[in-house]
């Protein structure tokens, strides 16, 4: 026996726990997506000779820049509007904030769809443009449609519309940052602006930008219905032009799915990197142990327990 009387510690051997449910149901899985995928290849309905045709042509390329340029410039006045939007809610004047509370009763209350159509006719409602005093003579005069491009329209109408799911967005992620942070930068000296940009909104993003970044990639995917404008040169509008040209529409679809899917994913990798950079700090386990120490390794001590032992510990 060693020293002291205590018998030799053998090592633990754990067993890990088996779940053949899993292993189950992994493989019945993957065998139902290899037969989904094997017999996708052997439709002709799927057309993918017309998908290998299709995918990188000059109109359809062209419509998917025009689908990323729709998504960055609405989205960019949608942030910016919605951070006002969410300022003026938790506004102390009742009517600054109730006129933000009545634009996002409206734009969240309508469908999209409606609202494109409804900016699509706009240059029906307002015919022209003047420029000078109310109920007087205008100094200048222009048709609205030469003034305003189809293009823009669509994006306007996307922006006003995301601007309100972004204002209450904003609007979390500022009241989620502690009181006492706004307190101590005025007790610093610092203005409302400075406090806002200096402490609330860095510490808001962490909040702000998850959901960010399901709006941008939920934007993406809304371009589809600028056809009410009517814009038909985004992505999904030329893939529905050729396949009425083709008399063919699955491919296109798949086309189009593919594209959407490429856009999809390098905003998925551009959140979690943006995520990551402003989480730092915030829910992660810090090690405070130092190496070399005697706290890195914890002893076990194994051996026969005694009755002065017992009560010894329970005089403690």
């Amino acid at each position: 026996m060693p020293p002291g009387g205590a018998d030799t510690a053998e090592p633990i051997r754990a067993i890990r726990l088996k779940h053949p449910g899993r292993i189950v149901f992994a493989a019945v899985l993957l065998l139902m997506l290899a037969l989904f995928v094997i017999d996708a290849a052997q439709r002709e309905a799927y057309g993918w000779d017309n998908l290998a045709k299709y995918i990188f042509d000059k109109r359809i390329s062209q419509a998917a820049l025009n689908t990323l340029l729709l998504t960055i410039y609405s989205m960019a006045i949608a942030i910016v509007l919605g951070v006002v939007l969410s300022v003026m809610r938790l506004s102390d004047n009742p009517v600054v904030k109730g006129v933000a509370w009545l634009y996002l009763w409206v734009f969240r209350g309508t469908p999209v769809y409606v609202q494109l159509a409804f900016w699509g006719l706009i240059a029906t409602i307002y015919s022209t443009i003047d420029i000078g005093i109310p109920f007087m003579e205008p100094w200048l005069s222009f048709e609205t449609k030469n003034v305003i491009d189809v293009f823009w329209l669509a994006v306007i109408g996307l922006a006003l519309n995301e601007a309100a799911y972004m204002a209450e967005i904003v609007r979390a992620g500022i009241l989620s940052v502690d009181k006492g942070q706004e307190e101590a930068a005025t007790a610093l000296g610092m203005g409302w602006l400075l406090t806002m940009r200096r402490v609330v909104l860095p510490q808001a993003m962490r909040i702000i930008i998850p959901p960010t970044g399901n709006e941008v990639i939920s934007m993406l995917k809304t371009t589809s219905l600028v056809a009410a404008v009517p814009f038909s040169f985004d992505l999904y509008g030329r893939a529905r032009d050729i396949a009425v040209e083709i008399f063919d529409p699955v491919p296109l679809l798949l086309v189009a799915s593919a594209w959407y899917l490429l856009f999809t994913s390098i905003l998925m990798i551009g959140q979690y990197f943006l995520e990551r950079r402003f989480s730092r700090g915030v829910g992660q386990a810090r090690d405070t142990r130092r190496v070399g120490t005697a706290t890195d390794v914890i002893p076990t001590v194994t051996g026969s327990v005694t009755t002065a032992d017992k009560a010894e510990g329970d005089g403690r």
